[in-house]
């Protein structure tokens, strides 16, 4: 049901009625300036989202910055996260409604989504349960084992997210191609546009299966 939607999306949704007509999702990718401009708003809020996490994750690990308060630190950089994080939001989103059947069928895309959920979860937890009592610690060169693996944990994931996007454009794992049957079934490559192929180079597609391509 999902790759049937996306597909609607990406090939119906806004075509005109006329034989050449293109959809909204054809449109933006093909679209040379702006379709640019989107993905070089990304990658540049990207960086300056990593960048502001990574200063931040740094002192509660006890790294760096450390005879400055934690909250000195994040009160400085917070809006540039949270300011950054929003571009990165608005503009993945647009990257993602200009490919969404490449992206929902492609590995790399589905972990990245994974890391970023686990990622989006450790912040929760850090502003809801370690961040309680950092008025105890704020101040402290080292903050406690809690603070410091929350900030390991966010290192590490949002480094993942951003290899896996970086993945994304290598054809690597692609339907269509010989590849094991672990990476056919996550990429759900048997209805796909381009089909399943396995190692031992049997080929199987939407219409065979009786799948939704």
């Amino acid at each position: 049901m999902i790759g049937a939607f996306l597909n609607w999306l990406e090939h119906s949704f806004g075509k005109g009625p006329t034989p050449d007509g293109q959809s909204f999702s054809e449109l933006l990718l093909g679209s040379l300036n702006f379709w640019s401009l989107l993905e070089g708003t990304h990658l540049i809020m990207l960086m300056l989202f990593a960048g502001t996490i990574l200063v931040v994750d740094l002192r509660l690990l006890g790294v760096t910055f450390r005879n400055t308060r934690v909250s000195t630190i994040s009160d400085a950089v917070l809006p540039l996260t949270v300011f950054s994080f929003v571009f990165v939001v608005i503009s993945g989103t647009g990257l993602l409604f200009a490919k969404p059947v490449f992206y929902y069928h492609t590995i790399w895309f589905l972990v990245k989504m994974v890391f970023l959920a686990l990622a989006l979860l450790n912040i929760v937890v850090f502003h809801g349960r370690v961040q309680a009592t950092q008025a105890s610690w704020d101040a402290d060169e080292t903050p406690p084992t809690a603070a410091r693996m929350s900030a390991a944990a966010s290192l590490v994931l949002w480094t993942l997210v951003i290899i896996c996007g970086r993945f994304i454009p290598y054809n690597w794992y692609e339907c269509g191609k010989p590849q094991s049957d672990f990476i056919n079934a996550v990429e759900q490559c048997k209805t796909s546009e381009k089909g399943e192929e396995n190692m031992a180079g049997q080929r199987f597609d939407a219409k065979m299966t009786g799948g939704q391509p």
